[in-house]
């Protein structure tokens, strides 16, 4: 038994799939790599590949260590500018993932689809869904780490809530240049008596939908923030929004900036310097 292999069409559908892997890579590390440079790459690999299939070694092992070896380390030299070092094994495991994940949705449509001339269109639409699939996992992680739980005091009063941490605000008191946060309504009734008569300053502010506005502003005893530790601080500013939050679930919007380090909550403190 034999297969008859048209090199030019391997060598096709070799540069083509070694292309989109290696953008997924690319995609995956963060890289900034041009796609001339991935499509070098691409392009060096898949030669590779032919000529290790064309070449008469007689030893399958010594195949895949060329094949799994020597030519998907040069690709990922060529095509993402790994040097060698712990950051190549790295960019070889992420490029067997993003591989695998890329096979996988392929043969969940190919099993749909008889005509092999839609080969090239399966592969794209695949890239196209692991790319979708990847966004997702990085959506969900970013707003898994971005959210923490914080114990706010004033006076003999304190309340737990739900904070978003928001690298988008950017709020900070004109008069001390403190950052600011802002809290929902129903958290401010809870901290503040309708018998006690707080002092109040009112803070300029500006979002979407609104080209400005003011927000009445306290200065708290001090809160706490719970995320990977515990951290203290000391008459943090927040702001009471005039409208419901429109973050679902949550009381607070918290400033990054009031953090040490800022999304990264280091040791506990009894106070921060950035504010």
């Amino acid at each position: 038994m034999y297969y008859e292999l048209y090199i030019d069409v391997f060598f096709a559908v070799n540069f083509m799939m070694d292309s989109m892997i290696l953008t997924m890579t690319r995609k995956i590390l963060g890289g900034t790599v041009t796609y001339r440079r991935i499509f070098a790459g691409a392009f060096l690999g898949s030669l590779l590949t032919c000529l290790v299939i064309v070449l008469p070694i007689p030893a399958t092992f010594i195949k895949l260590v060329l094949f799994h070896g020597l030519v998907n380390v040069v690709m990922i030299r060529t095509g993402l500018g790994i040097p060698a070092g712990q950051g190549l094994l790295k960019a070889w495991i992420v490029l067997y993932i993003s591989g695998f994940l890329t096979g996988g949705v392929f043969q969940f449509f190919q099993q749909y689809l008889r005509s092999g001339s839609l080969f090239f269109l399966l592969a794209v639409v695949s890239y196209y869904v692991v790319s979708a699939i990847w966004e997702t996992i990085c959506y969900l992680s970013r707003k898994r780490n971005g959210r923490c739980k914080v114990i706010l005091y004033l006076n003999e009063r304190s309340c737990e809530v739900d904070a978003l941490i928001d690298t988008g605000n950017s709020l900070k008191d004109p008069l001390t240049g403190k950052a600011v946060s802002v809290i929902s309504q129903d958290t401010a009734k809870k901290l503040i008596s309708a018998k006690e008569n707080p002092t109040f300053r009112y803070i300029p502010y500006h979002s979407i939908g609104k080209a400005e506005g003011v927000m009445p502003m306290i200065a708290l005893n001090g809160m706490t923030v719970i995320g990977k530790e515990e951290q203290w601080i000391e008459k943090p500013l927040a702001a009471i929004c005039e409208n419901e939050l429109t973050v679902e679930r949550f009381q607070m919007i918290l400033n990054p900036d009031v953090l040490v380090g800022g999304i990264d909550y280091g040791n506990k403190s009894s106070s921060t310097s950035s504010i």
